[in-house]
C-alpha cells in the first residue's frame, strides 16, 4: 500500500488541523491506517487509527476528545482532524498501514507501510 499525505504547516495554538493520506494498492480494504506523531527528541507516538473495512476507529488517551479520524472511501482518503491544538501538538505527523487481523495495535513497529510525514508547528 502507497501512503502519499498533505496538510500541515503552522498552526496557532487552540486551532485545528486537518491531515489527509490518500492510500494505494489492492488489500488496502484490508488495512487499519493509523495516525502518528514525533516532536524531536522523542518516539513516535501513536494518535489514533482507522479500519478502512468497518470505519471504526481509535484514539490515544493524549488527544481524546480532540481528535477525529474519518475516511472518504474514494481512492480511498484518510483524514485526521485535530482540533484545540496545544503547543505539545507540534511534530511530525505520519501515516501508516498495517493489515488488519486481530485488535488495534498502537506501536509502530506494527506498521508496514508509511507516508512521507508532514511537519505540524503549533505556536503558543
Amino acid at each position: 500500500v502507497e501512503l502519499v499525505q498533505s496538510g500541515g504547516g503552522l498552526v496557532s495554538a487552540g486551532g485545528s488541523l486537518r491531515l489527509s493520506c490518500a492510500a494505494s494498492g489492492r488489500v488496502v480494504s484490508r488495512y487499519d491506517i493509523g495516525w502518528f506523531r514525533q516532536a524531536p527528541g522523542k518516539e513516535r507516538e501513536f494518535v489514533g487509527a482507522i479500519n478502512i473495512n468497518s470505519g471504526l476507529t481509535r484514539n490515544a488517551d493524549s488527544v481524546n476528545g480532540r481528535c477525529t479520524i474519518s475516511k472518504e472511501n474514494t481512492k480511498p482518503t484518510v483524514y485526521l482532524q485535530l482540533n484545540s491544538l496545544k503547543p505539545e501538538d507540534t511534530g511530525v505527523y505520519y501515516c501508516a498501514g498495517r493489515v488488519r487481523i486481530i485488535g488495534w495495535r498502537f506501536d509502530a513497529s506494527a506498521y508496514g507501510s508509511w507516508g512521507q510525514g508532514t511537519q505540524v508547528t503549533v505556536s503558543s
